[in-house]
């Protein structure tokens, strides 16, 4: 699919969608946008990098989720190191996933701290007021996302843990919790491939798990490692609908990467990296960070999607070419 016309999501003629010059305070960029649907207005949750190089979240509201955003004047959401120690650098990467159990939004984000970025929480019932649960999983973990539903009376969260030696590689895991806080039974659900594949050695989560009959799909990252640098692609994954530790199908092909100006160059290039989509009917809408200097916008057809998906490789197939 390296081809732009077989590209299952179209990018928005006019991207970039939000650049740093539409922040309307001091700030050096702008990227990695949680999305979801409130009020009939599309909302980025968006990581927005100061002039120290620490992050913090500031949300940005749509009618149609493609122009016309209203940003907020001053951050959202700050790191509060005080209370929250774990958040000492920065707060970003926002998931929004809304959980209808509990009537609320939850925000898994990734919380810089001296240990390492680490995963932790927060809720919302509004967008105006936030409740910081804190951190729920132990450093280096990131890339993490909770499914809108229970499994067996158990939440599952979907994340990534960092490894650091030079021999292990980065996968995607899945792990469950009774009340949000405490989780326990972890497990690798998606592996990284290894040699030459587009995602070896180092995957993971985009955005929130998305259902559709067949199951979850997962969009991921995944990262190649050049002469020239890293390349952060995208791919996909079908994970059953009531299993969600089983793993059905997984693309081979990555399915959107790096190729515009805005995602070859910028302050860490050619990386395409959402963490939010919107669906609206047949219509999804991809917001992703360009090259962490930059929000855009990509479209797709849930229909093709789907199909997609179920045309790829069973997970088995896939775990053998790895």
């Amino acid at each position: 699919m390296s081809n732009s016309k077989f590209e299952l999501f179209k990018r928005y003629s006019k991207n970039p969608i939000i650049t740093i010059s539409d922040i309307p305070y001091r700030a050096n960029s702008v990227f990695n946008a949680g999305a979801t649907k409130f009020n009939d207005e599309t909302i980025l949750l968006m990581r927005v990098e100061d002039m120290r190089g620490i992050s913090h979240l500031t949300i940005a509201r749509s009618k149609n989720g493609i122009d016309n955003w209203k940003i907020d004047d001053k951050p959202t959401l700050l790191p509060e190191p005080d209370k929250f120690p774990e958040e000492i650098w920065g707060i970003e990467d926002p998931r929004i996933t809304y959980l209808e159990e509990l009537k609320k939004y939850a925000i898994t984000y990734t919380a810089y701290s001296n240990g390492g970025p680490l995963v932790s929480l927060a809720l919302t019932e509004d967008f105006e007021k936030f409740e910081k649960v804190g951190a729920i999983l132990p450093p280096e973990d990131k890339d993490a996302a909770l499914f809108p539903i229970k499994f067996e009376n158990r939440w599952a969260l979907i994340h990534r843990p960092i490894i650091s030696t030079p021999h292990s590689a980065a996968h995607i895991w899945i792990s469950f919790s009774p009340d949000l806080f405490h989780w326990g039974e972890h497990r690798i659900l998606i592996r990284a491939r290894e040699g030459a594949w587009w995602d070896a050695n180092k995957i993971g989560l985009s955005p929130p798990p998305l259902l559709i009959p067949e199951g979850w799909v997962i969009l991921y990252h995944g990262v190649k490692r050049t002469a020239g640098g890293a390349i952060y692609r995208l791919g996909l994954a079908l994970l059953d609908k009531d299993n969600p530790i089983k793993v059905l199908r997984r693309s081979a092909e990555w399915i959107f990467g790096p190729r515009e100006l805005y995602e070859r160059e910028g302050d860490v290039d050619d990386v395409v990296f959402p963490c939010g989509w919107v669906v609206d009917g047949d219509e999804i809408k991809l917001y992703y960070g360009a090259a962490d200097t930059s929000i855009a916008l990509a479209t797709a057809s849930v229909e093709e999607l789907r199909n997609y998906i179920l045309s790829c490789p069973l997970a088995e197939e896939s775990e053998r070419w790895g």
